[in-house]
């Protein structure tokens, strides 16, 4: 696919390639045009010269030779009369070499004074005597430099003019591309509200600019409508769940037997679970709207990993697994401080549910050498079974359960909110092969990355 600049240089080469080689014909065309005039006109003075002396005399022939040479009209054409030898018997010029019959062209080094460039015709007269009759085509030295000057001022007066327009038209739209692109990029960082500027003057463009912004007016309340429904849907079901659950809390404690104490503390627990997903469902909404945007600090993701596994170290013995830290590279990243901790804390939680006893979790930090991109993965490893390939994408969707997981606790929103803090970074979250992220082979277990851009 042509891209702009390779469409741009393209064009530039064939147009290039055009003006030269029109400059080049109409030149060549023009200098054919004369050489065909003084042909025409020389041909016709030594046929009258010839018709008005007796063929074969050389003496009438060059006494006519000296009338034409005084008169105004024929005064600038050169005359030579060449005898069967080639000696010159007479007429007002003399060329160092023979000519051929017919038509040919002579130049300076001809050796005639005062002639740059002309044509000589070589024609019998009779007795084997040779009338040469020469005429310049440039008749003003220099005259070939000045046309040729000429064309290349003319044809690059056009090149230079095309070339400006061009370079202005690229200049106009890689100024909309980049519009374009702008406010694609912050309404992918969550800014839906970002619009394309229009012309006031109107023209393509502006009418461009305004379809773009109808369309993204359109998907704003789309999206915003569907923000609003899950994030309103949680919000006014926490209320009545609360209540529902303080209910069932003061049940338990009148139960009047063990066992419909423990039916309730299970529906008890039941709540716990409905709110505490509720509550992931706000934040995956909060962290969409992209409004803790503009809380970014400078922080170092490497240190806040260690403090992380510190912190979540004793919980995963207490499982059965073993919490290590990999290779840690200390980086600078601009974020929220809260919410990267709290999808580190997800993917860690994550794989500690879903690895059997005895597993290993992996956290690493690791950056791109100079030159590979600027930015840094964070990494979560596991041993455990690991998600296929074609069940990774489901697996990032809200409620995006997979059927081995059914069993175990959770609402499937652990790696949702994850991937949402990674894109409000401007980063991505990414799901492979534990064994391509440790040496590039397969394995068992899963790895989890969230690639985010390094701190300027």
């Amino acid at each position: 696919m042509l891209t702009l600049r390779r469409l741009t240089v393209t064009f530039l080469a064939a147009f290039g390639g055009a003006t030269a080689i029109t400059g080049y014909v109409t030149y060549t065309a023009s200098q054919a045009a004369i050489c065909q005039l003084v042909d025409q006109r020389i041909d016709a003075v030594s046929s009258a010269l010839l018709d008005e002396s007796r063929p074969g005399d050389a003496r009438s022939i060059v006494a006519r030779m000296r009338v034409l040479s005084q008169r105004r009209e024929t005064g600038d054409i050169g005359f030579a009369l060449l005898d069967a030898a080639g000696r010159r018997l007479g007429g007002n010029v003399a060329l160092d070499r023979a000519v051929p019959p017919g038509f040919s062209g002579v130049r300076h080094l001809d050796g005639i004074l005062g002639l740059t460039h002309g044509r000589v015709l070589s024609r019998p007269a009779g007795g084997g005597l040779t009338l040469l009759t020469i005429a310049e085509t440039e008749p003003i030295d220099g005259y070939a430099a000045v046309r040729l000057r000429n064309y290349v001022v003319s044809f690059g007066s056009i090149a230079l003019i095309v070339l400006a327009g061009l370079g202005a038209f690229s200049l106009i739209v890689r100024r909309r591309i980049g519009e374009v692109r702008r406010t694609a990029a912050a309404i992918i960082d969550g800014d839906l509200s970002r619009r394309l500027p229009v012309d006031p003057r109107g023209g393509m463009f502006a009418a461009q600019a305004e379809t773009f912004n109808r369309m993204l007016d359109r998907i704003g309340a789309l999206v915003e409508g569907l923000r609003n429904v899950s994030g309103d849907v949680a919000h006014d079901m926490r209320t009545p769940l609360s209540r529902l659950r303080g209910h069932i809390a003061r049940g338990v404690e009148a139960a009047p037997t063990p066992e419909l104490a423990a039916e309730l503390e299970e529906a008890l627990d039941q709540c716990d679970a409905l709110l505490q997903m509720f509550s992931a469902i706000l934040r995956i909404t909060e962290v969409e709207g992209g409004d803790r945007r503009a809380a970014f600090r400078h922080l170092d993701l490497a240190e806040l990993a260690r403090e992380l596994v510190d912190t979540m170290g004793t919980a995963a013995e207490e499982g059965g697994h073993q919490l290590r830290l990999g290779a840690l590279v200390p980086v600078m990243v601009e974020g929220d401080r809260q919410l990267l901790s709290q999808a580190m804390l997800n993917l860690i939680e994550n794989a500690l549910t879903h690895s059997p006893p005895g597993s290993t979790v992996t956290v690493e930090v690791r950056a791109d050498r100079p030159g590979e991109g600027g930015q840094v993965a964070l990494r979560v490893i596991d041993d455990g079974p690991g998600i296929a390939a074609a069940d990774r994408a489901r697996a990032l969707r809200r409620f995006g359960r997979l059927d081995t997981s059914r069993n175990r606790p959770g609402h499937g929103l652990g790696l949702p909110l994850a991937d949402a803090v990674a894109r409000m970074h401007r980063g991505t979250l990414r799901l492979e092969d534990a064994g391509v992220a440790r040496d590039g082979g397969r394995g068992p277990g899963l790895a989890v990355s969230i690639r985010l851009p390094l701190a300027d």
